[in-house]
């Protein structure tokens, strides 16, 4: 198998970034569309709209229905066609941007994501995450190409909910611990190879960042402020942590964090918070991962509010039956879990699950938080 590593074709990041759209966008498509629902459109629709109509493009418009369902990705793909659109504007969360690459592929046409919250990795892939009209996670499927253009404002990123900046701090966190152990096995990752030095490179730093500038990012944004640390958990959260998680692969942390949706008592959870709990599961199933780093990976969670117990994912008294649902997932054929060195059972997924939540409720007594 080869090394394979694939990236958007152009990253924007930076304060008022979104100034720049028309100039941007104008270099890849001369009809654009725009995907994103009413509250986006309050926050960014002035900037936008006047930003494309200062480069000559006039932008039509289609109102996102909340969640990315197959349904929802065949009517988006629907008006683009009947538009004429060459591109696709997905602004708002993971679920407008993920529909938007599914409705572009049915309807071959380019992608601009403009993501108004760090809260997830899902702007710079090619990956579509599928849900039922339930909420439940139902799969995630690549569509080969990753988006034309990635427009990251980190004013509106700092602008908005703190509790999405710290679900997307979740998602990042397992960009290294998962890569690493796809590493060791060499283990296949989402881009139809192996991973390259870079990849692990990034995912990496990622890990570094986070850990040198996650709560003093955190606090910045509950003030509306972009300072550097800002700007790096930015990057971290979206670029470093996409081209991470896709070309150096995913294991156990995202495999639990999938699962999780299924049980109604998550469904208040982002993504983000799902990955954070299942980065400490995996880190509970791997007996070989130092001690002392994987407390320091707790505490973090800790720190900048990521849930660590039962209690805190909506699970609080939950026997090991009903876990024994995510773990026969997990232990089953097909599942991320394989990119361990060892071997990963039902059992052992359920163990390290309730092994997480005593470390994380043991963490928070120590911290005084309990």
């Amino acid at each position: 198998m080869h090394k394979v590593m694939i990236a958007p074709r152009r990253y924007v990041q930076g304060a008022h970034a979104l100034k720049d759209a028309g100039t941007l966008v104008s270099a890849i498509g001369k009809k654009p569309i725009i995907l994103w629902d009413e509250t986006v459109k309050g926050i960014i629709g002035d900037v936008l709209l006047g930003s494309l109509k200062d480069a000559g493009l006039d932008a039509a418009t289609i109102d996102f229905k909340g969640d990315s369902t197959r349904e929802e990705a065949a009517r988006v793909a629907r008006v683009i066609k009947e538009s004429g659109s060459d591109v696709i504007l997905a602004a708002g969360g993971g679920k407008t941007l993920d529909t938007a690459k599914a409705g572009a592929a049915d309807a071959g046409v380019k992608v601009v994501t403009i993501p108004t919250i760090a809260s997830n990795d899902s702007p710079t892939s090619s990956f579509t995450v599928w849900y039922d009209g339930d909420g439940n996670c139902t799969g995630f499927e690549s569509w080969g190409v990753n988006p034309d253009l990635v427009l990251v404002d980190t004013q509106v990123i700092a602008n908005g909910p703190v509790a999405a900046f710290v679900a997307g701090m979740g998602d990042a966190l397992g960009t290294w611990v998962e890569a690493d152990a796809c590493s060791q096995v060499t283990a296949p990752n989402l881009a139809g190879g192996t991973s390259t030095l870079v990849a692990m490179g990034i995912a990496s730093l990622c890990y570094d960042v986070l850990m040198e500038h996650g709560v003093a990012a955190k606090k910045a944004v509950e003030e509306n402020t972009v300072n550097e640390s800002v700007e790096q958990v930015v990057e971290a959260n979206v670029l470093m942590s996409g081209l991470g998680f896709e070309s150096g692969g995913v294991a156990t942390a995202h495999m639990v964090a999938n699962c999780l949706p299924s049980f109604p008592e998550c469904h208040g959870l982002m993504h983000g918070h799902e990955v954070g709990f299942g980065v400490i599961t995996q880190l509970c199933l791997d007996k070989t991962f130092d001690a002392e780093k994987r407390n320091k990976i707790v505490d973090f969670e800790i720190a900048i509010g990521l849930p660590v117990t039962f209690a805190e994912i909506g699970l609080e008294g939950v026997d090991r039956e009903k876990l024994k649902v995510i773990g026969d997932i997990c232990g089953g054929e097909g599942s991320l879990c394989a990119n361990h060195p060892f071997e990963v059972t039902s059992d052992d997924v359920v163990d390290a699950m309730i092994a997480a939540d005593a470390l994380g409720r043991e963490r928070k007594k120590l911290a005084g938080l309990a």
